[in-house]
């Protein structure tokens, strides 16, 4: 079987110490491409570099993410549309809504998003959204912005039914990780009633671990216990997840 991750900040620092010795164990699990969502200007050296000693398993995105929009935002964006017009990138991202932590920005955050959903119709790539405490938010941009250009994943999908449909309408597919194993997610009702071919699988590593390893750092490794989860909601096997959650994301991503 061969999976992929799309969605893992693996250039974390929180990798710093054994990141060879993750991925090896990465591969050996059979996650075969790893895709590297941006946060902002700090982090693309270190995504970049990764990307450079690992061609054919690891792909960058460019973006900003949401939890970077402050007031200096627009100079952000400037050097993510700098390197966008230098080299491929995969997708516009990790970009959105986070209202978690601080409202302060949101209408910075807005003119952010749709700056990025911009880019994305431009290179014809996919748009990567991150969306906390901000579903309807998201929501009411991508149907202020929606056509047949724009498209992409919700990552870390939470949300209702209601709002899976509303995004898979919009040519959104759904980002699955690790919270799909935790007791009180809410998502296996919601799994049950959406085919495959609308999923993706990611980690979020270093975040977002799932049971057994809820509380602890994640890493891509932890891909096959997500794909067990949704194959056990979903009642078909692992291979069966695997296999399609793969073509979504190669399709998805030109990858």
């Amino acid at each position: 079987m061969q999976f992929i991750d799309t969605h893992a900040h693996i250039y974390s620092e929180k990798f710093q110490s054994d990141r060879n010795e993750m991925l090896a164990r990465t591969f050996a699990a059979g996650i075969n491409k790893i895709l590297m969502p941006n946060l902002d200007s700090e982090s693309i050296d270190a995504m970049l570099a990764l990307e450079q000693k690992y061609p054919q398993q690891c792909f960058a995105m460019m973006g900003l993410h949401p939890c970077s929009v402050n007031q200096d935002f627009e100079k952000e964006l400037k050097i993510a549309e700098e390197w966008l017009g230098k080299r491929k990138f995969v997708a516009i991202g990790e970009m959105g809504i986070d209202l978690y932590w601080d409202k302060s920005f949101i209408e910075q955050q807005k003119e952010a998003f749709r700056i990025q959903a911009a880019w994305a119709k431009k290179y014809q790539i996919p748009l990567v959204i991150h969306a906390r405490e901000a579903m309807k938010e998201v929501i009411d941009l991508l149907e202020e912005l929606t056509d047949n250009a724009l498209f992409g994943v919700l990552h870390c999908f939470t949300g209702t039914s209601e709002e899976a449909n509303k995004l898979i309408n919009m040519n959104f597919s759904l980002g699955i990780g690790g919270v799909v194993t935790y007791k009180n997610s809410g998502l296996e009702p919601i799994l049950k009633e959406i085919s495959l071919e609308h999923l993706l699988l990611e980690t979020d590593s270093p975040y977002l671990a799932p049971v057994p390893h809820r509380g602890k750092r994640n890493e891509t490794s932890y891909i096959p216990t997500i794909a067990q989860k949704i194959a056990d909601i979903k009642g078909v096997s692992i291979a069966e997840v695997a296999s399609k959650t793969t073509a979504n994301a190669e399709k998805l991503f030109g990858c």
